[in-house]
């Protein structure tokens, strides 16, 4: 067996592999992607580090602080998330905000506030 063969047999019997289709993107694993609950500006907890985590993904513009309190540096990013997908931009993570935080467009050309 090539040496190639033997490393894919054993991660196999291991279970090392691709990401599970539930895995959240860029290792954010604050909640479950199925726990979605509505956050907005002045919520605090574990919904909202997962909201912060996932606006991170998104390159070239500021990192947010994942420390779970939802002030004005998350409403704006949120804000501008929303505007890249044409949702409302009312900084408020609802269902459909939660969905692009989870499947992010490749290209967003709005000016980043700030």
């Amino acid at each position: 067996m090539s040496v190639l063969g033997a490393a894919v047999l054993a991660a196999g019997f291991l279970g090392v592999g691709a990401p599970s289709a539930g895995a959240a993107p860029g290792g954010c694993a604050h909640v479950s992607s199925t726990h979605r609950p509505t956050v907005q500006y002045g919520n605090t907890g574990v919904a909202v580090k997962q909201a912060q985590c996932l606006s991170n993904i998104w390159g070239g513009v500021p990192k947010l602080g994942v420390d779970g309190a939802f002030g004005s540096k998350t409403r704006a990013k949120i804000k501008w998330i929303q505007g890249c997908h044409g949702l409302t931009k009312d900084g408020i993570v609802g269902a459909r905000t939660w969905n692009v935080l989870y499947h992010p467009a490749l290209d967003c050309y709005d000016p980043y506030p700030g």
